[in-house]
């Protein structure tokens, strides 16, 4: 099992008793970017929340340094996470087609969506300084992970 691997399983183990019994998805949302951000050190990870109202979404829980404050409905990676309800990969975001440059540190990305009884409530999206940084491991259990935020 890979380094990476292991990292992830680790997390598996220890997130869902940070979130044993907590209902706020506020709080549970910060505590997984914690957790994330002590195994892993990427750049900004943070959660944008579905504003239905403003057709957005909205910057939510994060580690890392300022972000921006909301994001349309199909524009960049978060918003195209959103529109397509899949899992993006991006292995160089300045060759992504409208890609929205938060942090002109960032320099690969992937973003996961968030479902709660099928209906996409918000992303997670993930920035690393290097590039190729994220794969199909992230993906997989990134996507376990998200899951875990509706299960409590």
């Amino acid at each position: 099992m890979s380094m990476k691997n292991e990292k992830y399983e680790k997390l598996l183990k220890i997130i869902p008793s940070v979130l044993e019994g907590e209902s706020s998805l506020i709080a549970n949302m910060a505590n997984i970017c914690a957790c994330i951000k002590e195994e892993f050190s990427h750049h900004w990870i943070g959660f944008y929340l579905v504003d239905v109202e403003k057709n957005n979404l909205v910057l939510g829980p994060f580690q890392g340094p300022l972000a921006c404050t909301r994001i349309p409905f199909g524009k960049g990676v978060c918003g195209d996470s959103w529109k397509q309800e899949k899992t993006l990969i991006v292995s160089n975001v300045h060759e992504y087609p409208g890609h929205i440059a938060c942090s002109s540190l960032s320099n690969s990305e992937i973003v996961i969506p968030v479902f709660n009884e099928n209906k996409l409530i918000a992303v997670l999206d993930i920035d690393s300084v290097d590039f190729n940084q994220f794969d199909d491991v992230d993906a997989h259990y990134l996507e376990k992970i998200c899951q875990l935020l509706t299960l409590n």
